[in-house]
C-alpha cells in the first residue's frame, strides 16, 4: 500500500470518528458549539472568566436536555457539583467542541448520553394519528402550549394543527440565538 493510499484510509477514519464522537455527544457539541459561536462572533479575547459568565447566562435559559447538560456541568441552580471551568478553560483556548466533550465524557459518561429530541416535520392528520398521546402533549408543551379541554387525541391532533403555523421547529437556544 502505498503512503498516500495509507494517509487517505487514515483520514477516512479519523472523519468517521470524529462523526461518531460528535453524535455520539450530541447536546455537548450543539450547546458549546452554540456559546463558542456566540462567543467568537461578540468578543475579541475570551478569557476563562468571560467563558464561564457566558456559559452561566446561557444555561439560565436553557430548557429541555440543555438544561440537563447544564445540570451535569454544575453551571444551573440546582446543580451539587460544579465543573464548568473544565469548559471555559479550553473554550477560551480555543480547543474544538469535540475534544471539550471527550474530556467531559471521561469524568460523567451522562453528558454524552443526552440527545436532542427531533420534532416531527409532518404535520398532517394522518402523521399526527400514528403518534402517541404523550407524544403529542410533548409537542404541545416544547411549544407551550396546553389543552385542557382535550379528552381525546383528535382533540390533541386538532389543537396541533391548529397552532402548527405560528410555531416553527423547537430552538430552546433563546440567549445563544441573538447572533
Amino acid at each position: 500500500m502505498s503512503v498516500t493510499n495509507t494517509a487517505a484510509v487514515l483520514l477516512t477514519l479519523c472523519a468517521v470518528f470524529a462523526v461518531a464522537d460528535a453524535e455520539e455527544c450530541e447536546v455537548c457539541v450543539g450547546f458549546l458549539q452554540h456559546l463558542y459561536t456566540f462567543l467568537v462572533a461578540k468578543h475579541k479575547e475570551l478569557s476563562s472568566a468571560l467563558v464561564e459568565e457566558e456559559l452561566m447566562k446561557a444555561c439560565a435559559e436553557a430548557t429541555g436536555k440543555e438544561n440537563r447538560f447544564c445540570y451535569y456541568l454544575g453551571a444551573s441552580s440546582d446543580a451539587a457539583a460544579k465543573v464548568t471551568g473544565e469548559v471555559s478553560r479550553p473554550l477560551s483556548a480555543h480547543v474544538p467542541v469535540e475534544k471539550i466533550c471527550q474530556r467531559l465524557q471521561h469524568r460523567d459518561q451522562q453528558i454524552c448520553e443526552l440527545r436532542y429530541e427531533h420534532q416531527v416535520l409532518d404535520w398532517s392528520r394522518a402523521a399526527l394519528s400514528k403518534m402517541r398521546v404523550l407524544g403529542l402533549k410533548q409537542v404541545l408543551a416544547s411549544w407551550g402550549e396546553e389543552c385542557r379541554a382535550c379528552l381525546e387525541k383528535t382533540d390533541l391532533i386538532d389543537l396541533i394543527q391548529e397552532v402548527a403555523p405560528k410555531h416553527k421547529p423547537a430552538q430552546p437556544r433563546t440567549y445563544l440565538n441573538e447572533l
